[in-house]
């Protein structure tokens, strides 16, 4: 299975008998799966199936399904409720009183949700009704697994880009190793032009106390240990790349740890070459790391 991605649109279109209704589902990133669903009033029983069939495709995303609904003939069939309508008229009344405003238009209230409804939902059988939802949560399933092929789509895209990242990670990885070899001969020319220019040229330092002291600053400079950990990210990464399943969280916590290891070796550095590469190396992290953010 390759990446997924959490970004995704999909759409879905069905019929049952007069009904004729539209799924549009669209998919963004987010820490967990967050499930939002827009139904007509009436049609509430299908929020349960509609969660149940997001969650057996998706681990990850902010997903949204919004179900428009129409009839065939849709100037007919309607029906006030008139319990509705006679609370929401006292309670106008009240509203009108206590504030002083003129009172709600009736217009405004028939617009309210729940006032107007179609005829057919009203009177619709227990049978029926399971079959009108039946064939209404098929045409969603279609459309979350074409969202599940987009977001598919997408992922392969962001597979690319990560893996060139970090090709240049591992790349750089090594050219940072190159320069930190040459760290213990570089902290050797420096104290000794330092003592050249304090004792002046032929001071009677010994070598053995000068190699001491290049040993202890070259034993706090080592970056040995970061730069074999950053070939290591490497190789996971590139794991978890080619893994079955969802694979973002744990990419996620892996460009911490890349980040963690050049952030180290800036510290360390106490060459201009060396420190200019792990600032590049961070760069790349960052880039890797925000695209990581998409991962399903």
């Amino acid at each position: 299975m390759a990446l997924s991605s959490m970004t995704g649109f999909a759409e879905g279109n069905g019929a049952h008998e007069n009904l004729r209704w539209r799924w549009e589902v669209r998919s963004v990133n987010g820490r967990n799966l967050d499930i939002r669903l827009r139904i007509p009033a009436g049609y509430e029983g299908l929020e349960a199936g509609a969660r149940t069939l997001a969650v057996e495709r998706f681990s990850r995303g902010s997903i949204q399904a919004v179900l428009t609904v129409s009839t065939e003939e849709a100037s007919r069939g309607l029906r006030i409720d008139p319990e509705t309508l006679a609370e929401l008229v006292r309670v106008a009344k009240r509203v009108a009183e206590e504030t002083g405003l003129p009172p709600a238009r009736v217009d405004g209230l028939l617009a309210l949700r729940g006032v107007i409804m179609q005829e057919e939902a009203a009177a619709i059988g227990d049978d029926e009704r399971l079959a009108r939802n039946a064939a209404m949560l098929a045409s969603l399933a279609d459309a979350l697994d074409r969202m599940v092929v987009a977001r598919g789509n997408e992922g392969k895209k962001i597979e690319k880009m990560l893996l060139s990242q970090v090709d240049e990670i591992e790349a750089r990885t090594a050219k940072a190793r190159k320069l930190a070899d040459g760290q213990p001969q570089a902290f050797r020319d420096k104290m000794q032009a330092q003592l050249d220019e304090l004792l002046g040229p032929g001071s009677n330092v010994p070598e053995e106390r000068i190699a001491q002291e290049v040993a202890l600053l070259a034993t706090r400079a080592d970056l040995r240990e970061e730069l074999d950990r950053l070939s290591a990210h490497c190789q996971e990464a590139r794991t978890l790349l080619g893994s079955a399943g969802p694979a973002g969280r744990k990419l996620d916590f892996l460009a911490q740890e890349f980040n963690r290891e050049a952030n180290t070796l800036c510290a360390k550095s106490s060459d201009i070459a060396l420190t200019r590469e792990g600032l590049a190396l961070k760069a790349v992290i960052d880039q890797f790391r925000e695209q990581v953010q998409n991962i399903e």
